[in-house]
């Protein structure tokens, strides 16, 4: 018959030991986790910002950004995700040039003042294995706003060994919010985005 003292001692290491089991299985559940986390760096050749606004209510005027730089870190089995973008403000292109230096100016992109807009968010939704929604904050002109980016299409393949994802993600910001108020009325304020990007998966 065990004793007091020793049937103490006993629970105190059957506690211990079961404490020890849970602390290790948690700590390899958040390393399968985080192994199970890829990182794609965005590639140049494939990765633009697009844009459309309504011109005096009767054309829409288009251009792109870029190429845009970053990364997304994607982890299927938690369903979550990360991204981080920057933009050139100055790499508007419109397909005339005197139209991407007026874009350029104080008023509207002040891209001097401002050379770069990031995007950088932690939330990301899936659907099944696919990114269906990326929620996060885009900075433009030095202010801060929040920005959805819906999923028009995603997938990933295969280039010899490595593994390349990609998508058309669109979203709507209203330039005023951002200071850029030139040209209101008759310049539309909303600002349809389309954001196409592939990254390659880093080894």
């Amino acid at each position: 018959m065990l004793t007091s003292p020793t049937r103490s001692a006993w629970r105190l290491a059957a506690v211990a030991a079961l404490w020890l089991c849970a602390t290790t299985a948690h700590a390899q559940a958040q390393e399968q986790t985080h192994a199970q986390a890829a990182v794609y760096v965005l590639d140049p050749h494939h990765s633009f910002v697009h844009f459309e606004v309504l011109h005096f209510g009767t054309s829409t005027s288009r251009g792109r950004f870029g190429p845009i730089a970053g990364s997304v870190v994607l982890n299927r089995t938690a369903a979550s995700g990360e991204v981080d973008i920057r933009v050139s403000t100055a790499s508007v292109d419109t397909g005339i040039p005197v139209f991407n230096a007026r874009l350029r100016q104080e008023d509207l992109l002040a891209s001097t003042e401002h050379p770069e807009a990031f995007f950088v968010a932690r939330t990301v939704r899936f659907d099944g294995e696919r990114v269906a929604e990326v929620r996060g904050e885009f900075t433009l002109r030095g202010v801060s706003q929040p920005l959805s980016l819906f999923a028009r299409q995603f997938g990933c393949r295969q280039d010899g060994a490595d593994e390349i994802c990609g998508g058309d993600f669109e979203g709507e910001v209203l330039r005023s919010s951002f200071g850029a108020t030139f040209g209101l009325p008759l310049i539309s304020d909303r600002v349809r985005l389309v954001v196409q990007v592939e990254g390659r998966r880093r080894r």
